[in-house]
């Protein structure tokens, strides 16, 4: 009987797999009805696109993905090197998604040309590209956790949210370490040693010393510790329930979540007044450079970059663009997020580290 391990690379593998291939199935099948009905219900037409469709997912498959996972799986030392990017998520953007877009794109093309408005692919085609594309996400990132019992160690490398506030502790002072005789009348016993170093020192008592008026002048302060957010926290009582976390459940919300600008973009380009028309290829194109963000690691700092780069910027242009041109096609809350990100990350990444910004009497 096989293993708990070699069930989950199985499973794993198959949803890939299927995440690939399903889309482009059923996106060139609907293509393929619109070419029969646009051609007068040429049925030549129709099983030339859907065997197109076989023999492309066949192709990629046997040269592509089979030797990339293969690479993957016996731990390739130039798949082991990579770090900071995902090669099976690169390899799914370029194999899938984008003939997948490129798909929708020639359709509208298609119908503009001929004059028709047969099919502007919503819901089922365009839902299911977007969904394998979270699902290829989720995957690649919980591949490193167990599917069974609780969560182990391994969910540190997942991406959670920052560390937990525990615990308080009070912090001795420098002043209080330096002088631990000081009497009541405020002149030193003897001249102390340093507690925590491995050389000892004499410092000097004299009114007025510029270096004493600073270290006595500090207020105790209290020093805030932390602790990991995959640590286990535990709580008694009857509501402990109400306490209960995962990270494996978290990916799943962090996932969509991510993605969901995305959606909203791409439902967008569905409007019918949309779809027919030129916008329907910029925003298309904008969608698929965002999908990029998929290829480097949760972890990495570049992410953010690329967010604002690949995503709001560009998205914050287009959508303010398809509101003068078509009125409220999208909801206003979209481009004012995109503006708020676009704003707070140029000003907490490069203004606020300007000379004027960096005064301790400004808020």
């Amino acid at each position: 009987m096989p293993s708990g391990k070699t069930i989950k690379l199985i499973l794993y593998e198959v949803l890939q797999f299927a995440a690939l291939s399903v889309p482009v199935f059923v996106v060139m099948e609907r293509f393929a009805s619109l070419m029969n009905d646009v051609r007068g219900m040429d049925l030549t037409a129709y099983w030339l696109v859907v065997a197109a469709s076989i023999a492309y997912v066949t192709s990629v498959t046997l040269l592509v993905w089979v030797p990339l996972k293969y690479a993957i799986l016996r731990k390739r030392r130039f798949i082991t090197e990579i770090t900071q990017w995902r090669p099976t998520a690169l390899a799914y953007l370029i194999l899938c998604t984008l003939p997948c877009f490129a798909i929708l794109i020639s359709s509208s093309k298609v119908q503009m040309d001929r004059g028709h408005k047969l099919d502007h692919f919503t819901e089922l085609p365009v839902s299911l590209v977007l969904f394998s594309l979270i699902c290829v996400d989720i995957i690649e990132r919980i591949r490193p956790c167990r599917l069974t019992g609780q969560s182990d160690s391994l969910d540190a490398d997942l991406d959670l949210p920052g560390p937990i506030l525990t615990h308080l502790e009070q912090v001795t002072t420098v002043s209080g370490q330096v002088y631990p005789d000081r009497g009541q009348n405020g002149s030193t016993q003897g001249s102390p040693e340093a507690r925590n170093g491995s050389t000892t020192g004499r410092w000097q008592d004299m009114d007025g010393s510029p270096s004493r008026s600073t270290v006595t002048s500090r207020a105790p302060r209290t020093a805030y510790l932390y602790s990991s957010p995959s640590r286990p926290q535990f709580f008694s009582g009857p509501l402990r329930f109400l306490w209960a976390r995962d990270g494996r459940a978290e990916v799943l919300v962090d996932s969509f979540l991510f993605w969901l600008d995305t959606v909203e973009i791409v439902r967008v380009s569905g409007e019918p007044s949309v779809f027919y028309s030129g916008w329907v290829f910029p925003i298309y194109i904008l969608a698929f450079l965002s999908t990029f963000r998929l290829v480097i690691m949760p972890q990495s700092p570049l992410l953010s970059f690329a967010g604002f780069a690949l995503q709001d910027f560009p998205f914050l242009i287009i959508r303010i663009a398809l509101i003068v041109v078509f009125g409220y096609v999208t909801p206003v809350l979209y481009p004012v997020k995109n503006l708020l990100v676009c704003l707070t990350f140029v000003y907490f990444t490069f203004l606020a580290k300007l000379r004027i910004f960096r005064g301790e009497s400004m808020f």
